[in-house]
């Protein structure tokens, strides 16, 4: 089973709980919204603790470090099967300025051609209601954890 590990960032206002979220970059995504969007995320080894991989991916797909008190999060299975692992950190982050690895990929798909794309090509904070509907839909549940952990505090 293929398995990632991510980091679900937010900040809070008054009246609101934002999250920050990322778009996948390529040809396929591109006019793609509602339930493309997903937490900073990738691929990592089960053996391994998953928290570091979370780290990197999160520099990788935005070229920030982000340190803290993460807040583990109960792992959610998406629709192809794939198991995710995330811890939420409360931080504020700029949305200007980042910046995404690149990824090689094949396109058009069984081409056998290839082409570069930016992992990620937009980063939006968005608040609880809207982030829900943009987000992959198994990730809404890492959303719906952490309100419910923040509205016990």
């Amino acid at each position: 089973m293929k398995i990632s590990a991510g980091i679900l960032l937010f900040k809070r206002s008054e009246e609101h709980t934002f999250y920050f979220l990322v778009h996948p970059g390529g040809p396929f995504w591109k006019n793609k919204d509602s339930g493309a969007w997903s937490i900073p995320k990738g691929e990592a080894e089960e053996d391994e603790s998953l928290l570091d991989p979370a780290k990197t991916e999160f520099l990788e797909e935005t070229g920030k470090v982000v340190n803290g008190n993460f807040i583990e999060l109960m792992p959610i299975t998406q629709k192809a099967g794939k198991k995710v692992f995330a811890w939420a950190l409360e931080q504020d982050l700029e949305t200007s300025g980042l910046s995404s690895n690149m990824i090689t990929i094949s396109w058009p798909p069984k081409s056998g051609k290839t082409i570069q794309i930016p992992e990620v090509d937009r980063w939006e904070w968005f608040y609880s209601e809207e982030a829900k509907q943009k987000i992959n839909p198994a990730q809404a549940g890492f959303i719906v954890q952490l309100e419910k952990i923040l509205s016990s505090e």
